[in-house]
């Protein structure tokens, strides 16, 4: 088996590819269309991100997939692996590679998103992934427009503090690392009497936008005002709207349910640890010992009382 890095003679058979695409981002296939489409290439042109394509050959068959990582991330994502349907395990080396260029760029974890049912979850859990949640994405459907006060408003600056503890109260605290509260305002918020109730996170592309909620189960904020998303998304014109329900938010569904949404497949969603942590034995030198404060002597006290112990 060979495994390479996609090269411009390649280009040409990518057509080819495109129509049996398994994507393993979710988010980044609903906002901006098949990751081996024509639009998809010009993110190689982005400087702000990582992005690597290898092609696995074993014989006849030939494998391609990609893995990218955002600018200022700490962990990486597998894009896609194709072509879908010779995916039978044969495919776990290439995954190893691309994993491996993932901890050379920096990447502490790798993530993938995948269907449970899907042969890819088999590969992925061979290939040292674990799946740390599920989520399932969900279609809105078009509703009456929405006459009141408008329900959600763009964050501020101001709101940063109260979205990272709202993210630190609902999210486990095991899948911080891999789920990190916004570092930066962005998104929507809604608020009763001045107090966050819920906060979405927006990312949008010419194919969609992707709305990822936090929202406190005591929140009248749903489902009264999530009819309301699709009126005070801001410049929205008229892209479809996909909401991702993770395990932890799992009561959401219900809501999205009663609003006519339509429902994807779960899907697991998995990571791989790509670095381990490790004690490191710090010397102290000489200067540094001599400089340490001596402990302290004991009271008379406890020296009279340590020598009756000992009589």
């Amino acid at each position: 088996m060979t495994i390479r890095s996609l090269d411009l003679l390649d280009l040409p058979s990518l057509a080819r590819y495109s129509r049996d695409v398994l994507p393993l981002d979710s988010a980044r296939m609903l906002t901006r269309g098949n990751p081996l489409g024509a639009a998809a290439l010009l993110s190689y042109l982005n400087p702000r991100r990582h992005i690597y394509t290898a092609v696995s050959t074993d014989g006849a068959v030939s494998f391609i997939g990609q893995v990218a990582q955002q600018y200022g991330e700490t962990f990486a994502r597998l894009s896609f692996l194709a072509p879908s349907a010779a995916l039978d395990g044969g495919e776990i080396a290439l995954l190893d590679h691309l994993a491996a260029q993932a901890g050379e760029w920096g990447a502490l974890h790798l993530l993938a998103e995948v269907d449970e049912q899907c042969m890819v979850f088999k590969s992925l859990r061979k290939s040292g992934f674990s799946m740390y949640a599920w989520q399932r994405v969900w279609k809105l459907a078009e509703l009456p427009p929405h006459q009141n006060v408008p329900a959600w408003q763009e964050t501020v600056s101001s709101d940063l503090i109260a979205i990272q503890s709202m993210h630190s109260q609902i999210v486990p605290a095991l899948i911080h690392p891999v789920d990190s509260a916004p570092r930066k305002p962005g998104g929507l918020v809604c608020k009763t009497k001045g107090e966050m109730k819920a906060y979405i996170s927006l990312d949008s592309g010419p194919a969609g936008i992707w709305l990822q909620p936090l929202v406190h189960p005591d929140s009248d904020c749903v489902p009264e005002k999530f009819s309301a998303l699709l009126d005070d998304i801001p410049l929205r014109a008229g892209r479809p709207v996909y909401v991702c329900v993770r395990s932890y938010q799992a009561w959401l569904e219900s809501a999205l349910e009663g609003l006519g949404a339509e429902a994807g497949p779960r899907q697991a969603v998995m990571v791989k640890r790509l670095a381990k942590m490790q004690k490191v034995e710090e010397k102290i030198s000489v200067m540094e010992k001599a400089l340490k404060p001596a402990a302290p002597i004991a009271s008379l006290k406890e020296m009279l009382y340590s020598g009756k112990e000992k009589k």
